[in-house]
């Protein structure tokens, strides 16, 4: 059931449209008080859920924060039955604007949207991070005056690959289930193998390979 009109947040934010709900909850665009009704996009996660992802990406994105095509993050709070996380609001995905060029990018689109890809995992690697499900919708476009920066976003299944301190990398493992989307994930996650940095990379190759021929071999 839709919560538009609710107000959340210790009564900040008031939910003004669904963008979208599925197993974790629900995310809306959302006014928030605190900065002239600008809106922001607010995810909802059912409190009693099985397996809770918000809590572990809002702690990711305040990680993350301050390095270009990483959303700005206002607000991590729990209601009585929703965790709740209001961030930046963002534009379309990749995917959105790919089915809008009827489904086939230029050589020149594709290498410019490779350059961004490439940096923001760069920087998510850089902070010890993998991010495990790189696929074209969790890329978005900005808006206004960020509509020519690309963001990464949704990282629920990402995982630390190595130690922060001592910068040891975790160990070689078999027999793994698949973490991600099957369509774009590596070769070796297929084989059941622990994932590292190679297939964060392969996978965007993956994207790319799509962006540029309309469909994957």
């Amino acid at each position: 059931m839709g919560q538009e009109g609710r107000r959340v947040g210790g009564g900040r934010f008031l939910l003004s449209k669904m963008l979208g709900s599925g197993s974790f909850g629900q995310i809306y665009i959302a006014k928030d008080s605190e900065q002239g009704d600008r809106d922001v996009a607010l995810k909802l996660e059912v409190k009693d859920t099985k397996h809770p992802q918000l809590i572990y990406e809002a702690k990711l994105l305040k990680l993350l924060q301050g390095s270009p095509g990483v959303a700005e993050i206002f607000y991590f709070g729990f209601e009585e039955d929703f965790a709740v996380m209001a961030m930046e609001l963002m534009g379309p995905s990749l995917e959105d604007v790919f089915n809008l060029c009827k489904r086939k990018l230029s050589l020149k689109s594709t290498l410019m949207l490779a350059d961004q890809l490439l940096l923001r995992i760069e920087h998510f690697h850089n902070r010890h991070y993998i991010h495990r499900d790189i696929k074209p919708d969790n890329f978005l476009i900005g808006r206004g005056q960020k509509s020519n920066l690309v963001y990464i976003i949704d990282f629920g299944l990402a995982k630390k690959y190595r130690n922060p301190e001592t910068l040891v990398h975790g160990p070689y493992r078999e027999n793994k289930n698949l973490t991600g989307t099957a369509r774009y994930a590596s070769l070796n996650a297929h084989l059941g193998i622990e994932q590292s940095r190679r297939d964060d990379l392969e996978a965007i190759g993956f994207v790319l390979l799509y962006f540029l021929k309309g469909s994957l071999p």
